[in-house]
């Protein structure tokens, strides 16, 4: 039987976190509008004789998300008319890139099973997003609030062989996205949309047969599934001895099955020509390296840095960079305690915790307490001053209602005690007054042990540090 090896490559839509839209003033489509057709003007809504102004911020954040894929530069592009007709793009035409984009010929290095692989990137683009429909009964209903948002679109080249490398490489670009401030890249609320390329070919050829691309599929589980079936269906087909036809395809997510939308369009049928109403872009040097300042490091270089230098484990190096503020909140704790550690236990088994239940807190941004005193809490337990199950009720304590760490601990007498000599009394006093408990213990009932640990803590009202504890306890009973 003949073995079919399926390519990938990946045409990824992404919405720019501008204020504005590409051409007018209206508020962009971050997100979804209270009400339709709120945000609109006579240039979006392609009035008789309005004519497109490019944004100036859309461009920055277009070269930021460029640079954070290594991406070279065009100091001159152009934008393209892209000429066809569908019902959510009433003037006929799209202002895309396809000769001149800013930039291209980039890569996004991704961990794919503990292993760190580049992936090609072979340009992005930026275009204009289409209005939406709204099908209600026997109408189609008309959103304006979305038309002229300004989508990047990153082409990859046909890199990709199985569903763990698009998966990890699609994650990887999320939080690309995420640490430069160019996306909020939410594919739930459609600002990360992915239209995936499938070709099969028997192992040994070397050039692509006729592909298929399924559009718009919306979440990383959908996007699993996609390659799925689609390999399926092509490799039925080929076994057959049919061809595949080259064409655009609709995910139905609901029943995981897909279906033809329309034969696939070579780049001749959108008759592309320059676009007439906006000039060339020319960025000068002192624009570029301004968007070169302001590139963060990149998650990736974090993520490595967690897993080689601080010894995280790697769940934990992933959470840690899911997003640029939550990284940069532990790099600073990290820097105060010089315990990654500990500071990443306390994060992520604690604090995100708190979050993640909370309906008023999203972020570590919006924390009601300053980060020292995190740092204070670490410090404490790390000096024995504080246990961990105390911790947690400071921490939840900061949490709800701010304030001071060490005040928080003395006023609810968290603070354990760390006198030898007092500590040593209260367990003389334990061991006196249970002797028969300590009669069993020497004949070899060990169990009984944390019996006295918990009679010495409860005798201390809590307050003893249970190591000193244990340590008086196996001396005077061994």
């Amino acid at each position: 039987m003949t073995k079919y090896i399926k390519t990938i490559w990946l045409e990824i839509h992404v919405r720019v976190k501008s204020q504005t839209k590409m051409f007018c003033s209206c508020t962009n489509a971050i997100a979804l509008a209270e009400e339709p057709n709120i945000n609109v003007c006579s240039i979006c809504m392609w009035f008789p004789g309005m004519l497109p102004a490019l944004n100036k911020e859309v461009v920055r954040l277009w070269l930021i998300g460029g640079m954070m894929m290594w991406c070279e530069v065009n100091k001159i592009s152009n934008f393209d008319r892209k000429t066809y007709f569908y019902p959510d793009n009433p003037n006929a035409y799209q202002i895309t890139q396809l000769f001149e984009p800013i930039v291209w010929y980039g890569s996004v290095k991704v961990i794919v099973n503990d292993e760190v692989r580049e992936f090609a990137i072979h340009h992005m683009h930026l275009e204009n997003d289409a209005w939406k429909l709204i099908h209600a009964w026997w109408k189609t209903l008309c959103d304006y609030n979305r038309a002229w948002a300004p989508l990047m679109e990153v082409v990859t080249d046909p890199v990709f062989h199985d569903k763990e490398e698009v998966m990890e490489f699609l994650k990887e670009l999320q939080k690309l996205m995420r640490a430069g401030g160019v996306s909020d890249a939410d594919m739930e609320k459609g600002q990360m949309r992915c239209d995936v390329n499938i070709s099969l070919a028997p192992e040994g050829f070397t050039e692509l047969w006729a592909r298929t691309e399924t559009k718009n599929v919306n979440s990383f589980s959908a996007i699993w599934r996609v390659i799925d079936h689609e390999t399926k269906r092509q490799t039925k087909i080929l076994e057959a001895g049919w061809e595949i036809d080259q064409e655009t395809r609709w995910w139905d997510d609901a029943s995981g099955s897909s279906r033809t939308q329309r034969s696939k369009e070579d780049a001749m049928d959108y008759r592309y020509f320059p676009e007439p109403d906006i000039l060339p872009i020319e960025l000068s040097d002192e624009f570029i390296e301004e968007a070169r300042a302001t590139l963060p490091e990149l998650p990736i270089e974090k993520r490595l840095k967690y897993l080689k230098d601080f010894k995280l484990g790697k769940d934990d190096a992933r959470i840690l960079t899911v997003t640029r503020d939550l990284s940069e909140y532990f790099d600073e704790l990290v820097k105060l305690t010089n315990d990654p550690k500990k500071s990443c236990s306390f994060m992520t088994t604690i604090l995100l915790a708190m979050i993640k239940e909370s309906e008023d807190i999203n972020s570590v941004d919006e924390l009601k307490f300053n980060i020292s005193e995190l740092a204070k809490v670490i410090e404490l337990v790390n000096k024995d001053e504080l246990s961990s199950t105390n911790s947690k009720q400071v921490i939840e304590e900061l949490f709800n209602n701010g304030w001071k760490a060490d005040i928080i601990v003395d006023e609810n007498n968290l603070r354990q005690k760390n006198d030898m000599w007092a500590l040593e009394s209260l367990v003389d006093d334990v061991l006196n007054n249970n002797p028969s408990q300590v009669t069993d213990y020497k004949w070899w009932n060990v169990n009984i042990f944390w019996f006295f640990v918990g009679q010495c803590m409860k005798a201390s009202r809590w307050q003893g540090n249970p190591k000193i504890f244990n340590e008086l306890l196996r001396k005077k009973l061994d």
